[in-house]
């Protein structure tokens, strides 16, 4: 399969047709996140894994020009590499701190393979394993020179993890377990005594009866109250005053980066500047950083819900030109998508306490509409549907390339925006 690189029209980022990425973060015992797993797969959803392997070692060798460093931002990067990417030189383009090469469990450890991972790993470069490689024999004598061993909950049950990790040859790695699905699922492996988990547990919905949110959630949820009732301005800059911490984390929030160039330095200049609609929004925001005390997954759900907010606007904003208010409405759809995580409650009842316009509510309850078809997209990204990815891309004019180059852009503004909030 040959990968072609072309730049875009203003010259300055690389599109790579062919293939769609997928971004999954990799937390720890804490459940805050650590790294993202990097997942590369062929539009073509009928290509063999073969035809995998060579696509994702095309991407690597072109992770400098590619950007990738902004992908992951500040974490780690875990990406899975065959035989052949390991052969390659494309180690000399790429951070040795940033990424964990996980092998594929096709690789066998001839001589020259052990002898290249030993040079790579004295050079600085990490490695993990899958202890379920189909050459028990290559695993014995691969785990020395791995950091990171890879178990996956769907292949394993409860009785044979318990065997798996209690062997003295795994001890002293790092223990990853993947297919992570539901809160019970991780409370059971962080009791295995695993250290690294990967899956969307933290970002499904556990309802929780009378649920009470957190103080600081319910000042942000009346002042977006007050600013789509038209209050006057007045009002909602002396609401949000009443919380130093509030509005200090605002305005901190606002001046970030990710914002733009123009310094924010009162909550009156942000009304202004800012517009109450977008104000709103960077409300909504701040919602996933206000959690309860101790409440975990809440920096995981943050970068989730903020990087499917910025795709979902900036694939809006380029099918619709220049109508900043479906924008603005893409977005709000994105960040509200996973509130029901956040709160434990039906997102039926968040909706009664944060008012939306028909079309974002149709779009967070049943899918349906403009928004919900933009929902549906972003949740094929994650679940690495291409079958159902390319009719969608289709429905807003796009193609892979066009994709990729958005979802490079949304993920460094999540990655800005997730380290504003937890300074």
């Amino acid at each position: 399969m040959a990968i072609q690189v072309i730049l875009n029209s203003a010259g300055s980022k690389l599109c790579v047709p062919g293939f769609f990425m997928a971004r999954q973060p990799v937390l720890d015992r804490r459940q805050e996140a650590l790294a993202f797993e990097l997942v590369f797969y062929p539009v073509d959803s009928q290509a063999e894994a073969a035809g995998s392997d060579h696509l994702t070692a095309a991407v690597i060798s072109h992770f400098a020009e590619m950007d990738m460093l902004k992908v992951i931002g500040e974490l780690r990067g875990f990406v899975n590499i065959d035989e052949q990417v390991l052969m390659s030189e494309v180690f000399q383009h790429i951070p040795r701190t940033k990424f964990v090469f996980c092998l594929a469990g096709t690789v066998t450890a001839t001589e020259a393979v052990l002898q290249r991972l030993g040079e790579l790993a004295a050079q600085g470069f990490v490695f993990g394993v899958d202890e379920a490689m189909a050459d028990a024999e290559s695993l014995q004598k691969l785990i020395p020179l791995a950091e990171v061993i890879r178990f996956d909950l769907h292949k394993r049950t409860r009785e044979e993890l318990v065997q798996l990790t209690s062997q003295s040859h795994f001890a002293n790695k790092k223990l990853l377990i993947d297919n992570v699905d539901t809160l019970a699922q991780f409370d059971a492996c962080l009791a295995l005594g695993f250290d690294y988990f990967q899956g969307f547990h933290f970002a499904r919905p556990t309802i929780v009866p009378n649920r009470q949110l957190a103080p600081s959630q319910l000042a942000i949820i009346d002042i977006i109250a007050l600013i789509t009732s038209d209050a006057d301005s007045v009002e909602i800059e002396e609401r949000i005053k009443r919380d130093v911490s509030l509005g200090l984390n605002l305005l901190r929030l606002v001046n970030t980066a990710a914002v733009g160039t123009h310094r924010i330095d009162s909550l009156r200049q942000a009304l202004m500047v800012l517009g109450r609609k977008q104000l709103a929004s960077w409300l909504q925001v701040m919602l996933y950083a206000q959690a309860e005390e101790n409440a975990p997954s809440v920096k995981p759900l943050l970068m989730l819900a903020t990087a499917r907010g910025k795709l979902l606007e900036l694939i809006a904003q380029r099918h619709r030109p220049g109508n900043r208010g479906i924008a603005d409405a893409a977005f709000t759809v994105g960040i509200m998508s996973l509130m029901d995580a956040l709160f434990g409650l039906p997102m039926v009842e968040i909706l009664k306490q944060i008012a939306v316009v028909e079309e974002v509510s149709d779009a967070l309850l049943v899918h349906q509409g403009y928004y919900g078809d933009l929902l549906a997209l972003i949740e094929a990204i994650e679940r690495r549907d291409a079958l159902a990815l390319l009719p969608m891309l289709g429905k807003f004019h796009l193609d892979s390339g066009d994709l990729f180059l958005l979802q490079a852009e949304a993920y460094e503004w999540s990655n800005n925006v997730a380290r504003a909030m937890h300074q």
